[in-house]
């Protein structure tokens, strides 16, 4: 990196998704008045994509649902994508995903999913994009009127200055990167078992032996599931309750719901098992089509996972900062904040 001093990059956007917004890892202490944390559908994706680029894993960054996504910057950034399988160009030669490129100035970055191997793109700049914010985060909230678009232009404040080489050349860091695998064919989830089975006699077992589809009317509240389900055998009233991300909840239809990141907080419905936080960004990753196993699992092998998926994020925080210690700055030094 040469000099220290931070600028204004503008990044003009040539092109949007199908849903392109502004997002980050959620609000915090917000449940207790009522209002989700929201953040990115696939939370792991996310801090993968920031970390590349020496932001904090909560900076704010750009998720991409479907279509392209593509901007061109008026100076050199540092960028990263990660998520679904893509094809990523810059200047229109082929870069890598879940890895840090430099995109010159005047230079087009385009991304391309593959929304048939996962739903959502993440797309880290290094330094901090001017989002607005509702409660603290820029994470979307349609609910609560927070749309959080993106504009033919957008700002970055970035003290970024370049390597000394050009994107064309190989990997540009080689690092341990926990890169999300989107699999061909059926996901399987790990799943906890909630105190609603105990309510449903067979519902494990079903749900065990049974293969679920996403249909189109899934969103950020929750995935809609086609597929078996039992109800409870009695007619009793379940008192409203508070659900957890990735709460498996069986409604009065014929359906099983997944519930993502801008669930309401409570609910009536039984809940039958909560999908393993390490499960939780595969789940994000689910579009319509994508068929979905559950795998019953203890608390302890969920427990255990979770650990282990946070190793693997801060592995690559400490090779992160040594690598671009190296290069002469420290990571989050670019994000300056």
């Amino acid at each position: 990196m040469r000099g220290t001093g931070i600028t204004t990059v503008g990044l003009d956007i040539t092109r949007t998704g199908w849903v392109t917004t502004f997002q980050d890892l959620g609000r915090h202490d917000t449940e207790r008045r009522g209002v989700p944390t929201g953040g990115a559908a696939d939370q792991h994706s996310a801090a993968v994509a920031n970390v590349l680029v020496g932001n904090p894993r909560g900076a704010t960054l750009i998720e991409n649902l479907g279509g392209e996504l593509a901007f061109v910057p008026d100076a050199d950034v540092l960028a990263a994508v990660t998520g679904a399988p893509a094809r990523v160009t810059v200047g229109g030669a082929p870069v890598d995903s879940w890895s840090p490129v430099v995109v010159p100035a005047g230079r087009e970055i385009r991304v391309r999913g593959d929304m048939g191997r996962g739903a959502r793109n993440y797309l880290a700049v290094g330094g901090v994009l001017a989002a607005p914010t509702l409660l603290g985060s820029a994470a979307p909230d349609a609910r609560m009127g927070f749309t959080q678009t993106l504009g033919a232009r957008v700002l970055l404040e970035s003290g970024f200055r370049g390597f000394g080489r050009g994107h064309f050349t190989p990997l540009l860091l080689r690092l341990p990167v926990p890169v999300l695998r989107c699999p061909e064919g059926p996901w399987t989830v790990d799943v906890v078992e909630s105190y609603g089975a105990r309510s449903i006699p067979g519902v494990r077992e079903l749900i065990a032996e049974s293969s679920y589809v996403v249909t189109a009317r899934s969103n950020h509240v929750g995935l809609r599931l086609e597929g078996p389900v039992l109800h409870p055998d009695t007619d009793a009233e379940i008192v409203s309750h508070g659900v957890p991300i990735g709460a498996l909840q069986i409604p009065h239809a014929d359906e099983l719901i997944v519930l993502g990141r801008y669930r309401s907080l409570t609910a009536g419905y039984p809940i039958v098992g909560v999908a393993s936080r390490a499960s939780l960004p595969l789940l994000g990753q689910a579009g319509p089509g994508r068929e979905l196993r559950f795998r019953w699992v203890d608390r302890e092998t969920s427990v255990r996972r979770s650990a282990e998926r946070e190793g693997e994020l801060l592995a690559l925080e400490r090779a992160t900062a040594a690598v671009f210690g190296a290069l002469g700055f420290t990571a989050h030094l670019i994000h300056h904040r």
